[in-house]
């Protein structure tokens, strides 16, 4: 362990508080017109899977919790669990879907994934920056429509709504930013 200032978390970092621990879901610095910044954390206790929110001064110092982050490689959904498989041990790892959160519909079949690991326990899984899907429906382009400022829904093979360019059509791959909430990026180069 080691204390670092509430502005040095990350989403993912594992702290302690008050003799538990909390993994970081959201960590955002929050800088008002006057007064101190302060940064304000989205916490998950780890014992009881409780979300809580804190907030701290910028300077303020948190004891941070270092842990265990391996590869994993993601093999299938099954309820509310999520199975991975170490990629050197081949060993399977069964993690609670709301570790996962809302990214858990990005998975694709065989997407390798990083998960933290406190004493062997799960405590949060990062996806890849972007993925590739393949559009499965979308709305005919309107002939007058500009391609600099105007998007059109598009519904992508995990049944996600992604806005994409006009020139985009069912069947095209396309390039997903699901780091910021699943973004269109560009066209799959495949």
């Amino acid at each position: 362990m080691a204390k670092v200032n509430a502005n040095q978390l990350r989403k993912g970092n594992v702290v302690e508080i008050n003799g538990k621990l909390f993994a970081v879901l959201t960590a955002q610095n929050i800088q008002p017109g006057k007064g101190t910044p302060v940064t304000q954390l989205d916490l998950r206790d780890l014992a009881t899977g409780l979300k809580t929110t804190e907030r701290y001064r910028t300077t303020e110092s948190v004891e941070r919790v270092f842990i265990d982050t391996r590869e994993f490689q993601y093999l299938f959904t099954e309820g509310d669990t999520i199975t991975f498989m170490d990629i050197e041990t081949y060993e399977q790892i069964p993690v609670p879907a709301d570790v996962v959160g809302d990214q858990a519909v990005w998975l694709q079949d065989g997407m390798h994934v990083e998960i933290a690991l406190y004493e062997g326990r799960p405590v949060s899984v990062t996806l890849p920056q972007t993925v590739v899907m393949e559009i499965t429906e979308t709305e005919p382009t309107v002939k007058g429509q500009t391609a600099s400022s105007s998007y059109k829904p598009a519904i992508v093979s995990n049944g996600q709504r992604v806005m994409v360019p006009p020139h985009i059509t069912a069947g095209v791959r396309i390039v997903i930013n699901i780091q910021e909430g699943g973004v269109y990026m560009e066209r799959a180069k495949d």
